[in-house]
């Protein structure tokens, strides 16, 4: 037991990112029957079809699974009043202010876990009053933080900050990743890109094959002005670097991105034309698992790294 796997209890400290697209009630179920903890993603939901999922899920999980909701998206009052009447327990909050919504899911008996990209944003979510911080690195997909901190460096600096649970997200796919995220100070961590190219992921085939065959130096930060994304190097990613070799303004980078670009790429399989969101650590994913096979494997693997590290005597 430790502070994250007694927050949420939860069997194993190993969270699935509530990724747009790939995190539907499949997902989330298959992660906690695993022993992790599931999160159905309602950034890529209109409020009714997160309500069928959440329907879903507790039919098909008995364990404790979550809600991510990124706050820049529309309908979020509406998101919030069907998370509270299906009676969902966890919530993780993104892309907002804390203070807006933190009180009233506590209020009515939820966890609240924020997820920040500095030290800063930490400490205000910790006076908001969420129960947990996420600090997710630069090298994690979708959306990030414009300060390109790492996962590295960044995990210790919100550690040495904050005095509530702290999950580590950003290039965590592996067992070792995951001993190496909790020696610098994490409780826990938050895995992305390897649950997208599960067997469980709502994710398209063509998205979870792309994902296998990413190579190192595939993706890149982009769209800074608008809301910063890790892609993968793809037509339409090299369309807006041609864009800003211009010197595009905001609203000329808002008509190339258009309208359901990430919908395009990640759930109906797009490769050339849609946005294709994925972190760096993508390229050492080799294969498409089970998700109970992946936490297995995670599992594993960290036990054995743990006992290596004993081996490390100087």
């Amino acid at each position: 037991m430790n502070a994250i796997t007694t927050l949420f209890k939860i069997k194993y400290p190993i969270i699935q990112g509530g990724m747009i697209w790939n995190s539907g009630h499949k997902l989330a179920s298959a992660v906690s029957n695993a022993g992790g903890l599931g999160l159905i993603g309602a950034g890529s939901m209109y409020p009714e079809i997160l309500r069928e999922h959440i329907q879903k899920c507790k039919k098909e999980t008995s364990k404790p699974f979550g809600v991510n909701v990124p706050m820049l998206y529309p309908n979020i009052e509406e998101i919030m009043k069907i998370i509270v009447q299906e009676g969902v327990e966890i919530v993780f909050t993104s892309a907002g202010n804390p203070k807006t919504w933190t009180s009233y899911l506590k209020e009515n008996g939820i966890t609240v876990v924020h997820v920040v990209s500095s030290s800063v944003f930490a400490l205000k979510a910790q006076e908001a009053g969420v129960d947990a911080i996420v600090a997710e690195g630069f090298e994690a997909g979708g959306h990030n933080g414009r300060e390109e901190t790492t996962t590295l460096t960044l995990i210790p600096m919100v550690k040495e900050k904050i005095k509530i649970p702290l999950i580590a997200a950003g290039g965590i796919a592996t067992g070792r990743g995951m001993l190496a995220a909790m020696v610098l100070g994490a409780d826990g961590v938050q895995v992305g890109s390897r649950f997208a190219a599960s067997v469980e992921s709502s994710a398209h085939e063509n998205f979870k094959q792309t994902i296998i065959d990413v190579k190192e130096g595939d993706t890149q930060l982009t769209l800074k002005e608008l809301a910063p994304v890790r892609l993968i190097k793809n037509k339409f990613f090299r369309d807006v670097q041609e864009l800003y070799g211009k010197g595009p303004t905001k609203a000329e980078l808002v008509e190339l991105l258009g309208r359901a670009r990430a919908k395009r790429g990640m759930f109906e399989g797009d490769l050339i034309e849609g946005e294709l969101e994925i972190g760096q650590i993508a390229g050492i994913i080799h294969e498409i698992k089970p998700a109970a096979a992946i936490i297995q494997e995670m599992i594993a693997e960290f036990r054995i790294a743990k006992e290596e590290r004993i081996r490390f005597d100087f």
